[in-house]
């Protein structure tokens, strides 16, 4: 609960709900997207963060979702794509991913807020007699919740710009409430420290050969029948338009010519902050709000871009798993990728096989071509044996294999079947019965029915052994990785799988834990229990995928293509 009483800042204000906080140093951005789905609002609002930062300001973002979900935890893939996790453990919408990428700031419990969390937070408060007996509403309780969580993010942040992203589209019924609550907010803070940005689109007609503007004009009068008129518009379109279609749209929305940004479909979503720069979005934001900044500083980005565009060498990554059919259950994975690729000049192309489709006869050709593997996380024993077998082939054929959470306990499984002549190893996720659960549910999860937010989640320490390749790529002995578990390497297992030749590489730092595994003999054979893919950055590569595609193109150069 996020009570607005207790969120105290360095100025108040008195409202006819009586005195509220107010902090007089943070200026409010508000993303809002009207006529479909999917326009890019949060890579827009990535985008200016990253622009506002390197103006030397402190910037944090939010976003707000509009379905009933208390959070995307319990979530199937295929209807969410990927869960992101922060540092303190939430379960967040892939978007906060996107912003931690492009901002390289770490988010927080204070980043993600769901329609479901407002009702849970307010209902709660109503059984426990927190309204004293009034009549609970949609405004002011449920609106006041989201203003008091949108406060508290700029107040627990300390930003200077805090941007906050409505998910969904002006004019769906579930967004009625977000949409009230930022209007409220310009209403207390001003709307010299208030701006509203929608992201819209212009579709180009081919047949006629023109763009149209009338959508975007729809949309714009359908926000402004909720009280908010917005100060930009980013116009999303696949084709330039000119200066005609810019005017009409400044014209019949009400919003200065400059504020009308073109926003074009790109090759590469990190050249989008460039682009947005270029078309002057960063200098108009910091117009309207009164923002005393130098320029920004594009050195590093620019020449992140170059790298891009400059990559002469190309490696393949098998990504194998359940959810292969919709790829954005594991974007952090791909954009680590990627970002490892940048660092070392090459491309990488995602070979995306479904678990369940490997089989011992068929796994040398559902992985032909292939010069690294990764089987991230998952839950669910559908596709597990596939898992298993082509892990299996990376570990034989010396093929580099980067194992994620479940892929980690899937190297383990493999290699104590296999090499430990242990018949029958499995997780008792799922195989309660097996003879040798060498993984096993974590002691703390013991007795835990509810599903949602119940896991080992967020960042924990991790130690790694000394002389291990985890040391070596990481640089130093102690780290941090965020996590998001239930079960866990068994430690009854730990004599036999050492004794074998798998080396534990990490643990937690008292040694109850084992968060990593390697197979010093292989050129690169990785298995950690945490989520490395959530630290990545565009300019900063996570060093085990930096390791594993280094692996990978020395493998291709040397011509041991699989």
């Amino acid at each position: 609960m996020y009570d607005r009483d207790t969120v105290k800042t360095k100025d108040t204000i008195k409202t006819g709900n009586g005195e509220k906080g107010k902090n007089s140093m943070t200026k409010f951005i508000f993303v809002t997207g009207g006529v479909v789905s999917g326009l890019g609002k949060g890579i827009t609002a990535a985008s200016l963060g990253r622009l506002l930062k390197q103006r030397g300001l402190k910037v944090a973002a939010q976003k707000l979702d509009p379905y009933i979900n208390v959070d995307p935890g319990t979530m199937s893939p295929f209807q969410h794509g990927e869960v992101f996790v922060t540092d303190d453990g939430a379960e967040t919408d892939l978007d906060l991913g996107h912003y931690e990428r492009f901002i390289d700031e770490d988010l927080t419990k204070f980043s993600n807020l769901t329609s479901g969390r407002v009702y849970w937070n307010v209902l709660n408060r109503e059984r426990q007699g927190g309204y004293l007996g009034e009549t609970v509403q949609v405004i002011p309780h449920i609106t006041g919740e989201i203003i008091n969580f949108i406060y508290a993010g700029a107040e627990k942040s300390g930003a200077d710009v805090l941007i906050t992203e409505i998910g969904g589209t002006t004019g769906d019924i579930e967004s009625q409430p977000f949409l009230e609550a930022i209007r409220q907010i310009s209403l207390e803070k001003g709307r010299e420290n208030c701006l509203f940005i929608h992201v819209t689109l212009v579709p180009y007609l081919k047949g006629s050969n023109e763009h149209k503007s009338k959508p975007t004009q729809h949309s714009v009068k359908e926000l402004r029948s909720m009280g908010i008129s917005p100060d930009i518009i980013i116009a999303r379109t696949d084709e330039p338009f000119d200066d005609n279609i810019r005017a009409k749209i400044s014209l019949f929305c009400n919003v200065k010519l400059d504020c009308v940004i073109e926003n074009l479909t790109l090759p590469c979503l990190y050249e989008a902050p460039i682009m947005l720069h270029e078309k002057g979005l960063d200098e108009v934001v910091c117009r309207e709000l009164g923002l005393q900044t130098p320029k920004p500083d594009l050195r590093e980005w620019k020449g992140m871009i170059q790298r891009i565009n400059n990559r002469q060498q190309e490696v393949t990554i098998a990504i194998v798993g359940k959810y292969v059919k919709f790829q954005d259950a594991y974007i952090s994975i791909t954009e680590s990728l990627n970002h490892a690729g940048y660092d070392i000049g090459t491309k990488v192309k995602i070979k995306w096989v479904e678990s369940e489709s490997i089989t011992a006869e068929n796994v040398s050709e559902k992985l032909k071509g292939i010069n690294g593997i990764i089987v991230p996380g998952g839950f669910g024993d559908r596709g597990i044996e596939g898992k298993i077998t082509a892990c299996r082939y990376a570990r034989e054929n010396d093929i580099p294999y980067l194992g994620i959470c479940l892929g980690m306990q899937i190297a383990v499984i493999e290699f104590a079947r296999n090499v430990c002549g242990l018949d029958g190893a499995h997780s008792t996720e799922f195989n309660e019965k097996s003879p040798h659960p060498v993984i096993d549910l974590m002691e703390e999860q013991v007795g835990i029915t509810d599903k949602g937010g119940t896991m080992r989640l967020g960042a924990y320490p991790c130690k790694a052994k000394p002389g291990s390749r985890l040391i070596e790529l990481y640089g130093k002995d102690l780290i941090s990785e965020r996590h998001r578990h239930r079960y866990e390497f068994n430690n009854s297992y730990r004599d036999t799988v050492t004794k074998n030749g798998m080396v534990i590489c990490g643990t937690s730092p008292d040694n109850n834990l084992v968060e990593a595994v390697e197979l010093p003999g292989n050129r690169f054979f990785i298995g950690v229990q945490f989520h490395p893919e959530f630290k990545s950055r565009p300019n900063k590569p996570h060093p085990l995928f930096l390791g594993l595609l280094k692996a990978a193109l020395e493998d291709k150069l040397e011509g041991r293509i699989s």
